[in-house]
């Protein structure tokens, strides 16, 4: 019985050097997880677009896309029809505006006409009755323009004011220290000019009368309800040397002279020759009696 020679077993392969690297070969290997891969292949077979592919479906689709475009258009159309109708409208309104406007200068120009002639009836009357009496009524009362000798007074703010962080020296509601010139500073120097012999008074060229009112609303300074602005420059008319002398000797120029030396408002007070006041914008008739004529009349 013959035997046979044993099987001689094949060397085996070397081990591969990643051997012990199998899950990151793995992961090299198939870097797309199955759930994509299976979702490609049926994106494959089911073709890459997205429109419906029954015939039913196409039409509901085309309907809608109809129906949009209808939408569209009809909007369109209608923005565009009441496109020239709202224009109209706002020209209409902006002509009733300004024909308004006109309106209402027009009427504001009539009644300062009749002011004015009233005004001027009243200054008339004044004039033409009481003689002497009159004429120094219609002074006293600002019915009519003077001039003469007296004294040009400057008030004005102090100079730091204009620079404050504030924004100017009429924004800030705190000035109870500082160098701004208040209604109640105003109000001093114009009594203190009265009290000095002055026989008219104006500031900023508004003519001031017995009845005049020196107010302030918020930062600004009213005199008979108009704003003033700074520099503030009173005119007085009187017997110029004298009168700057008394006014600065009195209680109020030494007023005024504090707020110039412990606040910095800036003052100066000088003699003139002759003076201009224009006459008061308004003459306010209280009373008045007809002027008696005929035997037993009165002067």
């Amino acid at each position: 019985m013959s035997q046979q020679p044993p099987q001689r077993s094949t060397p085996s392969r070397p081990p591969r050097p990643d051997a012990s690297m199998s899950l990151l070969n793995n992961v090299m290997d198939h870097s797309l997880d199955d759930g994509y891969a299976e979702a490609t292949r049926r994106r494959g077979m089911e073709g890459r677009s997205k429109l419906p592919r029954t015939v039913r479906a196409k039409l509901g689709l085309a309907g809608g896309l109809v129906l949009a475009a209808l939408v569209v258009t009809v909007g369109a159309a209608q923005a565009r029809i009441a496109a020239p109708t709202v224009a109209k409208e706002k020209q209409e309104l902006i002509e009733r505006i300004e024909d308004g406007g006109r309106h209402a200068d027009q009427l504001q120009e009539n009644v300062d006409k009749l002011r004015s002639s009233v005004e001027a009836k009243q200054r008339k009357a004044l004039e033409k009755h009481g003689g002497r009496r009159a004429r120094d009524t219609a002074l006293l009362s600002g019915a009519v323009p003077v001039k003469g000798p007296g004294v040009k007074l400057m008030v004005d703010d102090a100079k730091e004011t204009e620079s404050s962080d504030s924004g100017g020296p009429r924004e800030s509601t705190g000035f109870s220290d500082t160098g701004r010139i208040r209604d109640r500073d105003l109000q001093r120097v114009v009594n203190g000019l009265w009290e000095s012999g002055a026989e008219a008074v104006a500031i900023n060229e508004q003519r001031l009368t017995a009845r005049s009112a020196i107010r302030a609303a918020g930062d600004a300074i009213l005199v008979d309800n108009k704003p003033l602005v700074p520099p503030y420059t009173l005119l007085a008319v009187g017997p110029g040397q004298k009168l700057s002398k008394t006014f600065q000797d009195s209680a109020d120029g030494q007023y005024l002279y504090v707020l110039h030396k412990d606040y910095g408002a800036r003052t100066s007070i000088s003699v003139q020759d002759e003076v201009r006041l224009p006459a008061a914008p308004s003459l306010i008739v209280r009373t008045a009696k007809p002027a008696q004529t005929g035997e037993g009349s009165t002067s």
